[in-house]
């Protein structure tokens, strides 16, 4: 018996996947529900496991190389002797698209990173998308290891219990195990959280070819496909000077305690998005869908190109001092492509802060599925006239709120940012309660 692995749909816009690498080479034993192949989806890179078990008969997609949905990516033989059939078929099948046999496929280099996550595949019953419980923790004394992890660790003679998971349920990454190799670098899990006031260290990406152009990673394409959408949509923008004197003077006590000014933000947002359900609501088919919980996404440009919005969820419900902690774990999770699918696609209001890189003000674009989105411009020195008519000078920043008006309506967005102006310049000292 001959089966098929199919290309899986990891996520509800994605038209294409590109196979990251094999873990498994033609001929290899394929248990049931063993990862076979690693897949970049949307916005990470996913484990898919064989829904079949025995010998991996031919690759028909090699890694690097992308498949549409749905399309058979490679078979798999119930027993040794019938490889050769999966062979016969696999080149027949090339023969009748009129293209060449497929190629043997390339061990993959150790650098690349994988990760478990994504949801279950219905529609395709030949695969299964591997996704760690995070409500149930591994057993006691077991140790979770990731396929790319356990070859990274094989090919270098490492052993794998002197390695500190840092993925979901403490499972080891290809990230932990590379860490581990690289002694003097810090440790993910010990590394100190980074203010947003101060750009994030970027990795090297090579220089790209001048003159010629560049194919977008699916990664870059499911940000194209979510920006075209936003074209639909009627927006307005309305703006709002804030006065960050208070706030500053906050950061400044808790920062030494992990507090990042990401997290303050996004709870000052979710507390004031309290007040107004509307800007936390959405458009739909069905009228105004009002949402149950306060998710706030933040707008975050990956190494590599692209844009992913980690979520901080029930933002308005967690303290200040776990909200950072959570808000450090999906930046390291994101940056590694480790987030799984509901952490960076749940966001029901989004901020995008570039006044770390000096940004004075700025438009974002509305994400799909939401209903408006905070740009928020850098803190700075400004001289202000008071109600008195004397002259001070205070820091002041500029946010733009995008919305869709179809939801939200000029006055809606002018009293939230009244609210959360309010809130930040006479009561900060609320957002660590």
């Amino acid at each position: 018996m001959i089966y098929e692995i199919f290309m899986p749909a990891l996520s509800s816009t994605m038209t294409e996947g590109k196979i990251t690498s094999w873990v498994k080479s033609p001929g290899d034993k394929v248990k049931k529900g063993e990862t076979v192949v690693i897949v970049e989806s949307d916005k990470a890179d996913m484990d898919v496991e064989s829904f079949y078990e025995g010998y991996l008969g031919v690759i028909i997609t090699p890694a690097g190389e992308s498949a549409p949905v749905g399309s058979a990516i490679a078979y798999v033989a119930e027993t040794k002797e019938e490889i050769a059939e999966a062979k016969q078929k696999a080149a027949g099948q090339a023969s009748s698209n009129g293209s060449t046999a497929p190629q043997k496929n390339e061990e993959p280099p150790a650098k690349l990173v994988s990760s478990p996550t994504a949801a279950s595949v219905a529609s395709i019953p030949d695969v299964v998308v591997s996704a760690p419980r995070k409500s149930a923790p591994a057993p006691s004394g077991r140790q979770i290891v990731s396929p790319r992890a356990k070859r990274i660790a094989k090919d270098n003679g490492i052993d794998l219990a002197k390695i500190a998971g840092t993925g979901p349920n403490g499972r080891v990454t290809a990230a932990d195990v590379e860490a581990f190799l690289q002694p003097s670098a810090q440790p993910v899990a010990a590394a100190a959280s980074i203010p947003v006031t101060a750009p994030a260290p970027v990795a090297k990406v090579a220089a790209p070819e001048l003159g010629k152009a560049q194919a977008l990673t699916t990664f870059q394409k499911a940000v194209v496909n979510n920006m075209n959408q936003s074209l639909s949509v009627p927006l307005f923008r309305v703006g709002y000077t804030i006065t960050t004197d208070a706030l500053d003077a906050l950061y400044k006590q808790v920062k030494t305690k992990g507090v990042t000014m990401t997290a303050l933000l996004a709870k000052a947002v979710a507390v004031t998005l309290q007040k107004h359900p509307l800007i936390n609501a959405s458009y739909s088919d069905r009228g105004i869908e009002y949402k149950s919980n306060i998710n706030v996404a933040v707008a975050v440009a990956m190494d590599d190109g692209g844009l992913i919005t980690p979520v901080l969820k029930n933002a308005d419900q967690t303290d200040l001092y776990s909200l950072s902690r959570d808000w450090k774990g999906l930046v390291d999770r994101a940056r590694a492509k480790q987030l799984q699918p509901d952490e960076y696609n749940s966001g029901t209001f989004t901020i995008s802060n570039l006044g770390m890189f000096g940004v004075d003000r700025f438009d974002a674009i509305l994400p799909p599925g939401t209903g408006a989105i905070l740009a928020i411009g850098g803190s700075r020195p400004q001289v202000v006239a008071t109600k008195d008519g004397a002259i001070k000078v205070a820091s002041q920043m500029q946010v733009n709120l995008t919305a869709d008006h179809r939801v939200i309506y000029g006055a809606h967005a002018a009293q939230f940012l009244q609210d959360l102006a309010k809130l930040i310049e006479t009561n900060p000292q609320s957002l660590t309660l």
